[in-house]
Protein backbone atom coordinates (compact mmCIF):
# COMPACT_ATOMS: atom_id res chain seq x y z
CA UNK A 1 0.00 0.00 0.00
CA UNK A 2 1.31 2.99 -1.17
CA UNK A 3 0.25 5.98 0.99
CA UNK A 4 1.57 9.83 1.21
CA UNK A 5 0.47 12.16 3.76
CA UNK A 6 0.50 16.38 3.46
CA UNK A 7 -0.05 18.60 6.43
CA UNK A 8 -0.70 22.28 6.46
CA UNK A 9 -1.40 24.96 8.46
CA UNK A 10 -2.65 28.42 8.05
CA UNK A 11 -3.63 31.48 10.08
CA UNK A 12 -7.52 31.88 11.09
CA UNK A 13 -6.94 34.94 12.99
CA UNK A 14 -9.64 37.37 12.88
CA UNK A 15 -9.09 41.20 12.21
CA UNK A 16 -9.48 43.72 15.31
CA UNK A 17 -13.35 44.74 15.95
CA UNK A 18 -14.39 40.91 14.29
CA UNK A 19 -17.50 39.23 16.21
CA UNK A 20 -16.61 36.84 19.12
CA UNK A 21 -18.48 33.56 19.84
CA UNK A 22 -21.52 34.76 17.75
CA UNK A 23 -21.27 38.65 18.45
CA UNK A 24 -22.58 38.46 21.93
CA UNK A 25 -19.10 39.15 23.82
CA UNK A 26 -17.35 42.04 23.08
CA UNK A 27 -15.97 42.14 19.34
CA UNK A 28 -11.88 41.57 19.12
CA UNK A 29 -10.04 44.14 20.90
CA UNK A 30 -6.36 42.24 21.58
CA UNK A 31 -4.67 39.02 20.06
CA UNK A 32 -3.05 37.26 22.88
CA UNK A 33 -1.89 34.62 20.40
CA UNK A 34 -3.17 33.37 17.06
CA UNK A 35 -5.83 31.06 15.83
CA UNK A 36 -4.82 28.14 13.08
CA UNK A 37 -6.44 25.57 11.15
CA UNK A 38 -4.27 22.43 10.97
CA UNK A 39 -4.94 19.58 9.38
CA UNK A 40 -3.29 16.90 6.76
CA UNK A 41 -4.19 15.32 3.10
CA UNK A 42 -4.35 11.38 2.98
CA UNK A 43 -3.40 10.81 -0.34
CA UNK A 44 -2.95 6.91 -2.31
CA UNK A 45 -6.47 5.04 -0.91
CA UNK A 46 -9.04 6.30 -3.74
CA UNK A 47 -9.51 9.73 -3.20
CA UNK A 48 -7.77 12.45 -1.27
CA UNK A 49 -9.05 12.70 2.34
CA UNK A 50 -8.53 15.67 4.41
CA UNK A 51 -8.88 16.58 8.52
CA UNK A 52 -8.55 19.50 9.36
CA UNK A 53 -9.15 21.45 12.84
CA UNK A 54 -9.65 25.02 13.50
CA UNK A 55 -9.49 27.38 16.22
CA UNK A 56 -12.65 29.22 16.16
CA UNK A 57 -16.02 28.89 18.38
CA UNK A 58 -17.95 26.97 15.23
CA UNK A 59 -18.98 26.54 11.72
CA UNK A 60 -22.41 26.30 11.09
CA UNK A 61 -24.67 25.04 8.45
CA UNK A 62 -23.53 26.56 4.67
CA UNK A 63 -20.51 27.59 6.34
CA UNK A 64 -18.79 24.50 7.95
CA UNK A 65 -19.58 23.01 3.83
CA UNK A 66 -18.01 26.14 2.39
CA UNK A 67 -14.78 24.92 4.37
CA UNK A 68 -14.84 21.52 3.03
CA UNK A 69 -15.75 22.85 -0.36
CA UNK A 70 -12.53 24.52 -0.86
CA UNK A 71 -10.01 22.20 0.77
CA UNK A 72 -12.05 18.89 -1.48
CA UNK A 73 -11.68 21.80 -4.18
CA UNK A 74 -7.68 22.52 -3.27
CA UNK A 75 -7.14 18.72 -2.81
CA UNK A 76 -9.55 17.46 -5.71
CA UNK A 77 -11.48 15.05 -3.85
CA UNK A 78 -15.13 15.29 -2.70
CA UNK A 79 -16.73 17.02 -0.03
CA UNK A 80 -18.25 14.19 1.60
CA UNK A 81 -14.22 13.32 2.16
CA UNK A 82 -13.44 16.08 4.22
CA UNK A 83 -13.67 16.64 7.66
CA UNK A 84 -13.53 20.15 9.55
CA UNK A 85 -13.96 20.33 13.56
CA UNK A 86 -13.38 23.27 15.51
CA UNK A 87 -11.25 23.55 18.75
CA UNK A 88 -14.28 25.50 20.29
CA UNK A 89 -12.40 28.00 21.93
CA UNK A 90 -14.78 31.05 22.98
CA UNK A 91 -13.00 34.15 22.15
CA UNK A 92 -12.86 33.03 18.26
CA UNK A 93 -15.46 33.47 15.47
CA UNK A 94 -18.30 31.70 15.43
CA UNK A 95 -19.41 31.55 11.88
CA UNK A 96 -22.77 30.65 10.08
CA UNK A 97 -23.73 32.31 7.03
CA UNK A 98 -27.34 32.08 7.28
CA UNK A 99 -27.03 33.87 11.11
CA UNK A 100 -25.32 36.44 9.79
CA UNK A 101 -27.65 37.56 7.12
CA UNK A 102 -30.54 37.07 9.49
CA UNK A 103 -28.80 39.53 11.87
CA UNK A 104 -27.38 42.24 9.62
CA UNK A 105 -31.28 42.72 8.43
CA UNK A 106 -31.58 43.94 12.24
CA UNK A 107 -29.52 47.22 11.73
CA UNK A 108 -29.08 47.78 15.96
CA UNK A 109 -27.51 43.94 16.37
CA UNK A 110 -23.43 42.96 15.82
CA UNK A 111 -23.05 40.93 12.47
CA UNK A 112 -22.19 37.25 13.50
CA UNK A 113 -18.56 37.50 11.00
CA UNK A 114 -17.20 39.54 8.27
CA UNK A 115 -18.07 38.25 4.66
CA UNK A 116 -14.50 39.00 3.67
CA UNK A 117 -12.65 37.71 6.11
CA UNK A 118 -14.21 34.66 5.87
CA UNK A 119 -13.34 34.21 2.22
CA UNK A 120 -9.81 34.99 2.84
CA UNK A 121 -9.60 32.20 5.59
CA UNK A 122 -11.10 30.26 2.42
CA UNK A 123 -8.61 31.69 0.08
CA UNK A 124 -6.22 30.40 2.28
CA UNK A 125 -7.71 27.20 2.75
CA UNK A 126 -6.88 26.48 -0.69
CA UNK A 127 -3.63 28.03 -0.88
CA UNK A 128 -2.19 25.89 2.02
CA UNK A 129 -3.71 22.95 0.47
CA UNK A 130 -1.96 23.32 -2.69
CA UNK A 131 1.64 24.13 -1.46
CA UNK A 132 1.48 21.10 0.86
CA UNK A 133 1.02 18.42 -1.85
CA UNK A 134 4.04 20.24 -3.45
CA UNK A 135 6.26 18.59 -0.68
CA UNK A 136 4.07 15.26 0.79
CA UNK A 137 5.55 12.42 2.75
CA UNK A 138 5.58 8.68 2.23
CA UNK A 139 2.86 7.04 4.80
CA UNK A 140 3.90 3.80 5.66
CA UNK A 141 3.12 2.99 9.82
CA UNK A 142 1.15 4.51 12.51
CA UNK A 143 0.62 4.38 16.00
CA UNK A 144 -1.64 5.38 19.04
CA UNK A 145 -1.60 5.92 22.82
CA UNK A 146 -3.49 7.43 25.73
CA UNK A 147 -2.65 9.08 29.04
CA UNK A 148 -4.16 10.21 31.74
CA UNK A 149 -4.88 13.86 32.04
CA UNK A 150 -5.11 14.89 35.49
CA UNK A 151 -7.46 17.32 37.12
CA UNK A 152 -8.75 19.31 34.48
CA UNK A 153 -11.83 18.31 33.06
CA UNK A 154 -15.08 18.05 35.10
CA UNK A 155 -18.82 17.68 34.17
CA UNK A 156 -20.56 20.77 34.40
CA UNK A 157 -23.94 19.49 35.21
CA UNK A 158 -24.78 19.14 39.11
CA UNK A 159 -28.12 16.96 39.52
CA UNK A 160 -29.97 17.56 42.99
CA UNK A 161 -31.54 13.93 44.11
CA UNK A 162 -34.54 14.18 42.02
CA UNK A 163 -31.83 13.65 38.93
CA UNK A 164 -32.66 17.27 37.63
CA UNK A 165 -29.97 19.79 37.16
CA UNK A 166 -29.48 21.75 40.31
CA UNK A 167 -26.89 23.89 39.03
CA UNK A 168 -24.16 24.04 36.47
CA UNK A 169 -20.57 24.56 37.69
CA UNK A 170 -18.43 26.53 35.15
CA UNK A 171 -14.82 28.23 35.33
CA UNK A 172 -16.41 31.59 36.96
CA UNK A 173 -15.74 32.30 40.64
CA UNK A 174 -19.79 31.96 41.46
CA UNK A 175 -19.07 27.87 40.72
CA UNK A 176 -16.95 28.12 43.85
CA UNK A 177 -19.30 26.23 46.08
CA UNK A 178 -19.14 23.33 43.27
CA UNK A 179 -16.00 22.62 43.57
CA UNK A 180 -15.66 20.10 45.94
CA UNK A 181 -17.94 18.31 44.28
CA UNK A 182 -17.15 14.76 42.37
CA UNK A 183 -16.12 15.65 38.72
CA UNK A 184 -18.99 13.23 37.33
CA UNK A 185 -19.16 11.54 33.79
CA UNK A 186 -15.78 12.41 31.96
CA UNK A 187 -13.50 10.54 29.50
CA UNK A 188 -10.17 11.28 31.64
CA UNK A 189 -8.05 10.25 28.36
CA UNK A 190 -6.23 12.17 25.56
CA UNK A 191 -5.61 9.92 22.81
CA UNK A 192 -2.98 10.50 20.35
CA UNK A 193 -2.91 8.94 16.76
CA UNK A 194 0.79 9.40 14.92
CA UNK A 195 1.37 8.81 11.58
CA UNK A 196 5.21 7.79 10.20
CA UNK A 197 7.50 8.32 6.95
CA UNK A 198 9.15 5.29 8.10
CA UNK A 199 11.20 6.11 11.56
CA UNK A 200 10.14 9.44 11.49
CA UNK A 201 7.62 10.86 12.77
CA UNK A 202 5.63 13.58 10.66
CA UNK A 203 2.12 14.22 12.42
CA UNK A 204 0.58 13.43 15.49
CA UNK A 205 -3.67 14.18 16.53
CA UNK A 206 -4.41 14.88 19.68
CA UNK A 207 -8.15 13.83 21.24
CA UNK A 208 -9.58 15.38 24.79
CA UNK A 209 -13.04 15.96 25.65
CA UNK A 210 -13.35 19.27 27.96
CA UNK A 211 -14.34 22.76 26.92
CA UNK A 212 -11.45 24.74 26.13
CA UNK A 213 -12.03 27.63 28.06
CA UNK A 214 -10.07 29.31 31.27
CA UNK A 215 -11.44 33.01 31.38
CA UNK A 216 -12.93 34.23 28.49
CA UNK A 217 -16.25 36.55 26.71
CA UNK A 218 -15.63 39.82 28.35
CA UNK A 219 -12.52 41.80 27.08
CA UNK A 220 -12.14 40.70 23.15
CA UNK A 221 -9.08 38.81 23.59
CA UNK A 222 -8.79 36.46 20.70
CA UNK A 223 -6.83 33.53 22.43
CA UNK A 224 -6.31 29.48 21.14
CA UNK A 225 -6.56 28.69 24.94
CA UNK A 226 -4.51 26.07 27.02
CA UNK A 227 -5.45 23.54 24.96
CA UNK A 228 -3.64 25.78 22.02
CA UNK A 229 -0.66 26.57 24.13
CA UNK A 230 -0.08 22.98 24.75
CA UNK A 231 -0.35 22.31 20.76
CA UNK A 232 2.40 24.81 20.64
CA UNK A 233 4.29 23.53 23.74
CA UNK A 234 4.15 19.98 22.34
CA UNK A 235 5.51 20.92 18.73
CA UNK A 236 8.49 22.99 20.43
CA UNK A 237 9.30 19.67 22.20
CA UNK A 238 9.09 17.14 19.61
CA UNK A 239 10.30 15.60 16.18
CA UNK A 240 11.43 18.37 14.37
CA UNK A 241 9.40 19.12 11.35
CA UNK A 242 6.41 16.99 12.90
CA UNK A 243 2.80 18.65 12.58
CA UNK A 244 0.51 18.40 15.03
CA UNK A 245 -3.33 18.91 15.15
CA UNK A 246 -5.25 18.76 18.69
CA UNK A 247 -9.12 18.12 18.41
CA UNK A 248 -11.78 18.66 21.23
CA UNK A 249 -14.06 15.59 21.95
CA UNK A 250 -17.41 15.39 22.80
CA UNK A 251 -17.31 17.98 25.37
CA UNK A 252 -21.14 19.53 25.16
CA UNK A 253 -21.23 18.98 28.89
CA UNK A 254 -17.32 18.90 30.53
CA UNK A 255 -15.06 22.00 31.20
CA UNK A 256 -12.71 22.68 34.30
CA UNK A 257 -15.23 23.89 36.41
CA UNK A 258 -13.71 21.66 39.30
CA UNK A 259 -9.89 22.64 39.15
CA UNK A 260 -10.18 26.37 37.84
CA UNK A 261 -11.34 29.39 38.96
CA UNK A 262 -11.62 32.05 35.99
CA UNK A 263 -10.65 34.55 39.08
CA UNK A 264 -6.90 33.58 38.95
CA UNK A 265 -5.60 33.72 35.18
CA UNK A 266 -2.27 32.90 36.07
CA UNK A 267 -3.49 29.28 36.59
CA UNK A 268 -4.14 28.71 32.66
CA UNK A 269 -0.77 28.14 32.09
CA UNK A 270 -1.47 24.83 34.86
CA UNK A 271 -4.40 23.76 32.71
CA UNK A 272 -1.43 23.88 29.85
CA UNK A 273 0.60 22.01 31.64
CA UNK A 274 -1.45 19.13 32.40
CA UNK A 275 -2.67 18.82 29.18
CA UNK A 276 0.74 18.99 27.59
CA UNK A 277 1.92 16.32 30.34
CA UNK A 278 -0.72 13.42 28.95
CA UNK A 279 0.30 14.61 25.07
CA UNK A 280 4.42 13.94 26.48
CA UNK A 281 3.25 10.74 28.66
CA UNK A 282 1.27 9.17 25.30
CA UNK A 283 3.93 10.26 23.26
CA UNK A 284 6.51 7.76 25.11
CA UNK A 285 3.86 5.21 24.38
CA UNK A 286 3.55 5.15 20.80
CA UNK A 287 4.56 2.24 18.98
CA UNK A 288 4.62 2.36 15.03
CA UNK A 289 3.02 -0.60 13.06
CA UNK A 290 2.73 -0.58 9.37
CA UNK A 291 -0.34 0.24 7.72
CA UNK A 292 -2.17 -2.43 5.88
CA UNK A 293 -5.77 -0.99 5.97
CA UNK A 294 -7.17 2.48 5.11
CA UNK A 295 -10.91 3.11 5.13
CA UNK A 296 -13.15 5.89 4.75
CA UNK A 297 -16.47 6.12 6.02
CA UNK A 298 -19.47 8.56 6.40
CA UNK A 299 -23.25 8.85 7.38
CA UNK A 300 -26.10 11.28 7.01
CA UNK A 301 -27.24 12.80 10.54
CA UNK A 302 -30.55 14.98 10.43
CA UNK A 303 -32.66 14.89 13.77
CA UNK A 304 -35.44 16.71 13.87
CA UNK A 305 -36.15 19.73 15.39
CA UNK A 306 -36.69 20.66 19.12
CA UNK A 307 -40.58 21.39 19.25
CA UNK A 308 -39.34 23.62 22.29
CA UNK A 309 -39.07 26.58 19.15
CA UNK A 310 -40.90 27.89 16.26
CA UNK A 311 -40.10 29.79 13.39
CA UNK A 312 -42.58 33.01 14.35
CA UNK A 313 -41.44 32.97 17.72
CA UNK A 314 -38.07 32.90 16.67
CA UNK A 315 -38.52 35.93 14.47
CA UNK A 316 -40.73 38.13 17.35
CA UNK A 317 -37.49 37.43 19.59
CA UNK A 318 -35.03 38.72 16.86
CA UNK A 319 -37.06 41.88 16.20
CA UNK A 320 -37.54 42.28 20.02
CA UNK A 321 -35.27 45.36 20.07
CA UNK A 322 -35.60 45.55 24.13
CA UNK A 323 -33.83 41.98 24.16
CA UNK A 324 -30.33 41.44 24.90
CA UNK A 325 -28.09 40.94 21.85
CA UNK A 326 -27.40 37.12 23.18
CA UNK A 327 -31.47 36.62 23.26
CA UNK A 328 -31.35 38.52 19.82
CA UNK A 329 -28.10 36.82 17.77
CA UNK A 330 -29.08 32.79 19.46
CA UNK A 331 -32.50 32.67 17.80
CA UNK A 332 -30.90 33.91 14.89
CA UNK A 333 -28.54 30.54 15.31
CA UNK A 334 -31.77 28.56 15.67
CA UNK A 335 -33.76 30.06 13.20
CA UNK A 336 -31.01 29.31 10.92
CA UNK A 337 -31.16 25.72 11.82
CA UNK A 338 -34.98 25.11 11.69
CA UNK A 339 -34.73 26.42 7.51
CA UNK A 340 -31.67 24.38 7.33
CA UNK A 341 -33.80 21.51 8.52
CA UNK A 342 -37.02 22.25 6.49
CA UNK A 343 -34.30 22.11 3.49
CA UNK A 344 -33.41 18.73 4.67
CA UNK A 345 -29.81 18.75 4.55
CA UNK A 346 -28.19 16.58 6.81
CA UNK A 347 -24.93 16.48 8.31
CA UNK A 348 -21.78 14.34 7.09
CA UNK A 349 -20.21 12.00 9.70
CA UNK A 350 -17.63 10.63 9.24
CA UNK A 351 -14.52 8.38 10.14
CA UNK A 352 -11.26 7.23 9.18
CA UNK A 353 -10.64 3.92 9.57
CA UNK A 354 -6.31 2.69 9.51
CA UNK A 355 -5.74 -0.61 11.13
CA UNK A 356 -7.21 -1.26 14.49
CA UNK A 357 -7.07 2.62 15.03
CA UNK A 358 -10.84 4.62 14.03
CA UNK A 359 -10.66 8.29 13.96
CA UNK A 360 -14.66 9.50 14.21
CA UNK A 361 -15.48 13.13 13.15
CA UNK A 362 -18.90 14.06 15.31
CA UNK A 363 -20.90 17.49 14.58
CA UNK A 364 -21.65 20.62 17.24
CA UNK A 365 -21.29 19.63 20.72
CA UNK A 366 -22.12 16.07 21.80
CA UNK A 367 -22.31 15.20 25.17
CA UNK A 368 -19.17 13.04 26.21
CA UNK A 369 -21.72 10.17 27.01
CA UNK A 370 -21.60 9.41 22.85
CA UNK A 371 -18.06 9.82 23.51
CA UNK A 372 -17.63 6.65 25.62
CA UNK A 373 -20.68 4.60 23.98
CA UNK A 374 -18.54 5.07 20.54
CA UNK A 375 -15.80 3.63 22.12
CA UNK A 376 -17.71 0.69 23.77
CA UNK A 377 -19.03 -0.46 20.23
CA UNK A 378 -15.96 -1.80 19.57
CA UNK A 379 -13.58 -1.99 22.36
CA UNK A 380 -10.80 -3.65 20.66
CA UNK A 381 -10.21 -0.72 18.09
CA UNK A 382 -8.71 2.32 19.52
CA UNK A 383 -11.25 4.98 18.68
CA UNK A 384 -10.33 8.92 18.84
CA UNK A 385 -13.71 11.13 18.65
CA UNK A 386 -13.72 14.50 17.95
CA UNK A 387 -16.75 16.69 18.15
CA UNK A 388 -17.27 20.48 16.85
CA UNK A 389 -17.73 19.87 12.76
CA UNK A 390 -20.99 21.37 11.73
CA UNK A 391 -22.12 23.21 14.38
CA UNK A 392 -25.88 23.33 12.86
CA UNK A 393 -27.96 21.90 15.63
CA UNK A 394 -25.94 23.34 18.77
CA UNK A 395 -26.05 21.05 21.89
CA UNK A 396 -26.56 17.33 21.45
CA UNK A 397 -27.46 16.30 24.87
CA UNK A 398 -28.32 12.77 25.16
CA UNK A 399 -32.24 11.77 25.81
CA UNK A 400 -31.87 11.74 29.58
CA UNK A 401 -30.64 14.70 29.66
CA UNK A 402 -33.93 16.45 28.28
CA UNK A 403 -35.89 15.19 31.61
CA UNK A 404 -32.82 16.76 33.52
CA UNK A 405 -33.34 19.68 31.87
CA UNK A 406 -30.52 22.91 31.84
CA UNK A 407 -29.00 25.11 29.84
CA UNK A 408 -27.11 23.13 27.37
CA UNK A 409 -30.88 21.39 26.52
CA UNK A 410 -32.50 24.79 26.74
CA UNK A 411 -29.90 26.17 23.67
CA UNK A 412 -29.79 22.53 21.69
CA UNK A 413 -31.70 23.03 18.58
CA UNK A 414 -32.94 19.53 18.07
CA UNK A 415 -34.61 17.25 19.97
CA UNK A 416 -34.33 13.89 22.11
CA UNK A 417 -34.51 11.79 19.20
CA UNK A 418 -31.06 13.21 17.86
CA UNK A 419 -29.48 10.62 21.13
CA UNK A 420 -30.56 7.36 18.73
CA UNK A 421 -29.85 9.13 15.34
CA UNK A 422 -26.76 10.33 15.95
CA UNK A 423 -26.06 6.47 17.88
CA UNK A 424 -27.43 5.10 14.47
CA UNK A 425 -25.17 7.29 12.49
CA UNK A 426 -22.05 6.42 14.57
CA UNK A 427 -22.85 2.57 14.16
CA UNK A 428 -22.55 2.64 10.55
CA UNK A 429 -19.53 4.50 10.45
CA UNK A 430 -17.88 1.40 12.80
CA UNK A 431 -19.51 -0.97 10.82
CA UNK A 432 -17.27 -3.03 8.14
Amino acid sequence: MKLQIASFRFDVTPPLGHSLCGGWIPSAANIEDPLEAIGFVLLGEGTPVVVCSVDWTGLCNDAHYQWRKALADAVGTSVERVAVQCVHQHDAPFACLETDKIVRAQVDLPPNLDPEFFNVCLQRAGAAVRECLKTPRRLTHIAAAQSQVEQVASNRRILNEAGQILKNRSVAAGSDDLRDLPTGVIDPWLKTVAFYDGREKVAACYYYAVHPISYCCNEGNVTSEFVGHARRLKAEHDTPGCTHIYFTGCAGNINAGKYYNSSHREKRQVLTQRIFAAMEQASEQLRPEPIKAVRWAIADFLPPVNPAFSTDELVKQINDHSRRVVHRNRPAFTLAWLRRRAEKKPITLSALHINQISLIHLPAEPFVEFQLRTQMLQPERFVATAGYGDGGPWYLPTAEAYFQGGYEVSVAFSGPQADDLLMQGIQTLMQG
